[in-house]
C-alpha cells in the first residue's frame, strides 16, 4: 500500500516533468530550425528615423522570403525521400515476388522442397526477363549482344578469342560440350511423341542438324534456336531452348591482409643499359616510393654494359635508400627462361611471390597489389593479359611533338591493343615455380619458354587466373629478329613485330598515304579554281 501512494504522489510529478522536457525540446527545434542568415547581424533602423516603417517592412519581408525558401527546400527533401522510399518499396515487393524466399534457393536449406521450387520459379522467370519471347527496345547499336552461329563442325564467331579465327572447330572443351549437349537436348525432344499421331513417327538423327544461333545474355541465360530438315523439301523443324542462370550465390566472404607480402620482381638482362634506365624510374616510383613491399632481383648475361647497369642501380639504392635488390651474373648467351629460373632459386628467404619481368615493361602500384591478390600458394597463379603500346612516332605523327611516357599510357584501339598471346609477365608463389620444375632450359633466345611454363600451370591442378589488366603496359621498341632463332622462334618474332607497329586501320593509312595525298592535292587545286 505504501509503496502504491508514493508511485500515485510521484505520477503527477513525472507528468510535469515530461511536460517541460517536450517544451524544452520543442523550443530547441523551433530554434535549430530557423533559417540563419549569412552570419550576419539585420542593421536594424533607428527608432526616430523617417524611413523606420519602411526599414521595418523591408526586414520582415526579406524574413518572409528566407522562410518560404527554407520552406520550399524542405518539401523537395521531402519528395525526394518519398520518391526514393518509393523505389525501395517497389524493388523489394518486385524481389519478394520474384523469389519468394530468396535464402531457400541456397544450397543446403532445410527445405529441400520449399527450395527446389523457389529455384525452379527463379529459373522459369529468367526465360521470361530474358529477350527470348519478344524484342526489347535498345539505346544504341552498341547495345545489341550478337548471336553466333553453328554447324554440327564448325562455329562462326565475332570474339575469336586467342585463336583469331572467324572460323573454327571449337578448341575449348566447354564450348564444344555445350553445343554438342544442346543437339542432343534438341534431338531428344524432336523424338519425343506428342501422344496425338497414330502414324510411326520419324525418328530425328543429328546429321538433320542444319545450323544454329546462340548468344548469352550475362546475367538472364543462353538463348539458342536451332533448325533441322523437315519432312519435305523447303520445311523445317525449329527447336528454341534456354539455359537460364541460377541466382548468385555466395562462396566465400574472407579479409586479405597483404600488409607484409613481398613481391620479388625479376629481370633478365643483356645490355640495353638506356632501357634498364627508363625502367628503374618506373620501378623507383610505383615499386620503391608508393607500393614500399618490392625486392628486385636483375639476372644480367654478359659483360657488355654491365658496369653502366649496376651504376644505375647503385644509384637508385643510394637516392631512394633502397637496399632490397640482388645482382646476378653469368657470363653465358642470353636465356630468358634461365635468367628467371635462375633469379627464382637464388632467392633465400621464407616463399615469396615472383613476378617475372622484362626491362621494356610498365607497371603501377595497383598492378603490384593484383599480383599478390590473385596468386595463392598451392591453388593460383596469375597470368595478366598487359596492354601493348603501338609505335608512338606512328600514333602521334601527326601531332607537334610525341606527349610524355606517362600520357601516352592510355588503354584505347588506338594506341595499342591487349598482348593476349604473349605469356610471359605472371605472378606466382616461388613454391609453386618450384614444384611445376620451372623453365625448360633447353630453350635458347627469345620466346617459347614462357608458354612452355604457361603450358606446365595449365596441366596441373593450380587455378590459373587470365585476365586483362589496366596497370601493366608493354612499351613499343623496335624488335630485331635474330637469324640465330629457329624457324618456329622467327615466325613467333615476326608475328609480335608486324603487330607492334599500329592498329589495322593506321598501317592502312599508311598503305594509302599517297593516294590520300594525291586526294587532298586535288582537292585543294579545285578550291582555289572556284
Amino acid at each position: 500500500m505504501t509503496l502504491r501512494r508514493g508511485f500515485i504522489l510521484f505520477l503527477p510529478r513525472l507528468v510535469g516533468l515530461l511536460v517541460v522536457t517536450c517544451c524544452s525540446m520543442s523550443i530547441v527545434y523551433m530554434l535549430a530550425c530557423t533559417p540563419k542568415g549569412d552570419n550576419q547581424q539585420l542593421a536594424l533602423p533607428r527608432v526616430h528615423s523617417p524611413t523606420v516603417k519602411e526599414g521595418y517592412e523591408a526586414i520582415l519581408q526579406e524574413q518572409e522570403e528566407q522562410h518560404r525558401n527554407y520552406i520550399i527546400s524542405l518539401k523537395k527533401q521531402i519528395a525526394q525521400l518519398k520518391a526514393e522510399l518509393q523505389g525501395r518499396t517497389e524493388q523489394l515487393k518486385s524481389m519478394q515476388n520474384q523469389y519468394p524466399d530468396s535464402l531457400d534457393i541456397q544450397l543446403g536449406h532445410s527445405k529441400p522442397e520449399k527450395a527446389q521450387a523457389n529455384l525452379l520459379a527463379f529459373l522459369h522467370s529468367q526465360v521470361d526477363n530474358a529477350e527470348v519471347h519478344s524484342g526489347v527496345k535498345l539505346s544504341t547499336e552498341y547495345a545489341v549482344v550478337p548471336f553466333e552461329s553453328f554447324t554440327l563442325q564448325k562455329v562462326y564467331q565475332l570474339e575469336t578469342g586467342l585463336t583469331r579465327h572467324p572460323e573454327e572447330k571449337p578448341v575449348r572443351k566447354d564450348k564444344r560440350d555445350e553445343l554438342i549437349e544442346v543437339i542432343e537436348l534438341a534431338v531428344g525432344s524432336l523424338n519425343k511423341p506428342d501422344g496425338i499421331s497414330k502414324a510411326k513417327p520419324r525418328v530425328y538423327t543429328a546429321s538433320d542438324f542444319v545450323e544454329g544461333i546462340y548468344r548469352t545474355e550475362k546475367n538472364k541465360g543462353t538463348l539458342y534456336e536451332l533448325t533441322f530438315k523437315g519432312d519435305a523439301k523447303h520445311q523445317f523443324k525449329k527447336i528454341v531452348l534456354f539455359r537460364p542462370f541460377g541466382p548468385v550465390m555466395k562462396v566465400k566472404n574472407e579479409n586479405v591482409n597483404m600488409a607484409d607480402t613481398l613481391i620479388n620482381v625479376i629481370v633478365p638482362l643483356a645490355k640495353r643499359a638506356s632501357k634498364f634506365r627508363q625502367f628503374m624510374q618506373n620501378f623507383r616510383e610505383m615499386g620503391i616510393q608508393q607500393d614500399g613491399r618490392i625486392h628486385l632481383t636483375v639476372v644480367y648475361f654478359g659483360k657488355e654494359q654491365m658496369n653502366e647497369v649496376k651504376s644505375i642501380l647503385e644509384n637508385t639504392s643510394k637516392s631512394a635508400n633502397f637496399k632490397n635488390f640482388t645482382f646476378i651474373q653469368l657470363n653465358e648467351e642470353f636465356s630468358r627462361g634461365k635468367g628467371l629460373d635462375v633469379g627464382a632459386r637464388f632467392w633465400k628467404g621464407n616463399n615469396v611471390v615472383l613476378f617475372f619481368c622484362d626491362v621494356d615493361i610498365y607497371f603501377t602500384a595497383e598492378f603490384l597489389n593484383s599480383c599478390r591478390l590473385n596468386a595463392q600458394p598451392g591453388k593460383k597463379v596469375f597470368y595478366p593479359v598487359l596492354f601493348s603500346q603501338y609505335n608512338p612516332s606512328i600514333i602521334y605523327g601527326h601531332h607537334d611533338s610525341i606527349p610524355s611516357l606517362e600520357q601516352q599510357l592510355t588503354i584505347k584501339k588506338e594506341t595499342g591493343f591487349w598482348r593476349d598471346f604473349g605469356f610471359g609477365m605472371t605472378c606466382q608463389y616461388r613454391s609453386d615455380f618450384i614444384n611445376i620444375g620451372g623453365f625448360d632450359l633447353d630453350i635458347k633466345g627469345w620466346g617459347g619458354e614462357d608458354v612452355h611454363l604457361y603450358r606446365k600451370y595449365l596441366h596441373s591442378n593450380l587455378m590459373v587466373i587470365r585476365t586483362p589488366v589496366r596497370g601493366l603496359f608493354h612499351l613499343w621498341h623496335e624488335k630485331q629478329c635474330l637469324d640465330e632463332l629457329t624457324p618456329e622462334q622467327y615466325k613467333m618474332c615476326m608475328q609480335s613485330k608486324a603487330m607492334n607497329e599500329a592498329s589495322h586501320g593506321q598501317l592502312g593509312m599508311l598503305v594509302f598515304k599517297q593516294e590520300i595525298e594525291t586526294h587532298l592535292h586535288r582537292k585543294k587545286m579545285s578550291n582555289k579554281k572556284t
